[in-house]
């Protein structure tokens, strides 16, 4: 098998169609039954993998069609987590949300729903590679611990260090799991990290009791240990984003802080992380990687406006001075639906992204194929 990640790439969550999310907001009125909401996500997942083949992905994904968010789905899956329903502005507009809380005792049920829906996602892919996502143990520790108002109300763990292992252990076994359940390629998105360089998530985490500077390490030392029992047949890449909530962001700054601790943390095979946009800052951080790949997220998911390949072949050869170009691949900066709702661009402007990042690839590196 080729090297994962590969030289062209995805993220992982695309654009639902319409009939989706009809099927969605009639199951909500109460129209439809859970089964006849399966049975249509069901249908589009197979037409979306066979979408993701005609194009040429290496690796196809069921688009997240079946969550309603690209984090909450996995998390409320999980024991000892409860979800409460908020509106939110954090994104720049108004908006019902979901969140969680820690409210016991944390462990991977091996009931999680996850596992049927990649089982489903791999039988459809046949010969492709079926990629699973899942969000990153931090954003538990960020949004359902250190800032949450309901946790730290009614704390369930009387020692930091008790937590820090159930959560390990609790995705450990979720990787185990997933491993068990055919999965070869595993990616685990954490955008909490973004909190610990954005001056506004810094103060937050501060005002909680928490030193941001500290936390890089804890969260370095948590992933680490989670991917400490990773099988060697199985691949895990990271992906960070600040932020993709109907085409808005959330954090502000560069990877400058947060870089060096992030960047060694071996058992990864790839990091996936966001170069659309000027927030991104240099690729000058990006020379702290070691022998792992860096997926340059270059094209936007945000925006219609179809990158152009010159620019983006320029931007490759801007990286390769911080990074060997044998190491750099390709992908969209984010997930094209990180919610249900999904990205202010249409499904053509989706796949022309697609198509354009594969066809740069294959211009830019000969084992491009």
């Amino acid at each position: 098998m080729e090297k994962i990640p590969f030289r062209y790439d995805q993220v992982g969550s695309l654009l639902r169609p319409a009939v989706l999310k009809q099927a969605r907001a009639d199951f909500k009125a109460g129209q439809i039954s859970a089964a006849e909401l399966a049975a249509v996500e069901d249908q589009e997942i197979i037409k979306i993998i066979e979408k993701q083949k005609a194009i040429g992905l290496k690796a196809v994904t069921d688009g997240e069609f079946r969550r309603r968010w690209w984090h909450l789905d996995f998390i409320a899956g999980l024991q000892g987590i409860t979800v409460y329903d908020f509106e939110t502005t954090a994104f720049g507009i108004t908006t019902e949300a979901q969140g969680t809380f820690v409210s016991g005792k944390l462990a991977f049920d091996s009931t999680h729903p996850f596992l049927e829906h990649f089982k489903f996602t791999k039988k459809q892919a046949g010969d492709v590679l079926a990629k699973q996502t899942i969000p990153g143990p931090n954003m538990i520790f960020l949004d359902s611990m250190i800032l949450s108002k309901q946790y730290n109300e009614a704390p369930v763990y009387a020692d930091l260090s008790e937590f820090v292992a159930d959560l390990t252990v609790t995705y450990q076994a979720a990787i185990q799991a997933f491993y068990d359940a055919g999965c070869r390629y595993l990616q685990l998105d954490d955008t909490s990290w973004g909190g610990l360089f954005d001056d506004r998530f810094r103060g937050m985490i501060t005002q909680n009791g928490y030193d941001p500077d500290q936390l890089i390490q804890e969260f370095g030392d948590i992933t680490e240990a989670v991917l400490a029992k990773k099988p060697a047949d199985m691949a895990i890449t990271f992906h960070f984003c600040k932020g993709n909530f109907q085409s808005h962001w959330l954090y502000n700054g560069s990877y400058d802080k947060i870089a060096k601790r992030l960047l060694a943390i071996k058992n990864f095979d790839g990091f996936f992380l966001e170069f659309d946009d000027e927030r991104s800052g240099s690729f000058a951080p990006m020379a702290n990687l070691q022998d792992q790949r860096l997926v340059l997220g270059l094209v936007t998911t945000k925006t219609a406006a179809l990158e152009d390949s010159e620019m983006l072949k320029a931007r490759i050869q801007e990286a390769a001075q911080f990074v060997p170009l044998n190491q750099l691949c390709l992908s969209p900066q984010c997930g094209f639906s990180s919610t249900q709702e999904g990205n202010t661009i249409t499904e053509a402007d989706q796949w022309q992204k697609l198509a354009l990042v594969i066809e740069t690839a294959r211009a830019v590196w000969p084992d491009a194929e």
